[in-house]
């Protein structure tokens, strides 16, 4: 295969993501829940592998007519907020009026978000929370905590997106990689395991979502407060 097709067939895989985000959505509307969030997981798992396939196969150069970064960003703005806004409006989790502050907050604020071109920070993390609501919607789906908390860490992690403060992505970021990598793979695992059993899973799943969960939202803020040694 040619250095130009194996671009394009890079291309052609990120541009995948749309159709998983419109299964996911079909299932959406539905309220079939889990097979919503089974196919946000295989977009989850697309985006995760697009990626370094790109910088691989050098997609800039050998098909620069297709803007894989915008690619990614409209796809992942379907997969990460737009769905599971809606999800998370429409299952009743936030019910009322906090079900509709949430449905505006989480996609007004992340329209800005993924706009900000200071996005990413030197070492390859994210300048405030990188809008993976879909990663918090099924969180919240599996542990079905009260509304007002759901409500509130929707609320700190809206606004933790225009706050200073670092999340990791787990490839990119080199520190911790070596952790950072296996948890993450943990998550996706635990949570393709959440929504194919109906989040009724073993405990296993359900503890090492939360797990990997916490690891994954606080690493970033803890690398920031432990600085790496000199040397």
């Amino acid at each position: 295969m040619t250095p130009r097709l194996r671009a394009l067939a890079v291309h052609l895989l990120t541009a995948s993501g749309a159709v998983f985000a419109m299964l996911a959505m079909v299932a959406a509307v539905r309220e079939h829940w889990s097979l919503m969030f089974l196919w946000l997981v295989v977009a989850f798992v697309v985006d995760g592998i697009d990626g370094p396939l790109a910088r691989r196969y050098h997609v800039a150069i050998h098909a620069p007519r297709i803007d894989g970064a915008l690619l990614d960003l409209i796809v992942d703005y379907l997969t990460y907020v737009f769905i599971p806004a809606y999800a998370l409006f429409q299952s009743g989790l936030v019910p009322g009026w906090g079900g509709w502050a949430a449905l505006v907050v989480i996609t007004f604020a992340s329209a800005l978000y993924f706009a900000d071109t200071r996005m990413k920070t030197a070492d390859k993390s994210f300048s405030g929370f990188p809008a993976c609501w879909n990663m918090v919607a099924l969180v919240l789906f599996a542990l079905s905590p009260a509304p007002a908390v759901a409500l509130a860490l929707i609320a700190v992690l809206a606004g933790a997106m225009f706050l200073p403060l670092r999340f990791i992505h787990p490839v990119r970021t080199p520190r911790w990689r070596p952790l950072s990598v296996p948890l993450a793979v943990l998550w996706t695992s635990c949570a393709a395991w959440e929504a194919a059993t109906a989040f009724a899973p073993a405990p296993w799943a359900h503890w090492g979502l939360v797990a990997a969960s916490l690891y994954l939202l606080l690493a970033g803020i803890a690398q920031q407060l432990l600085p790496p040694r000199a040397g």
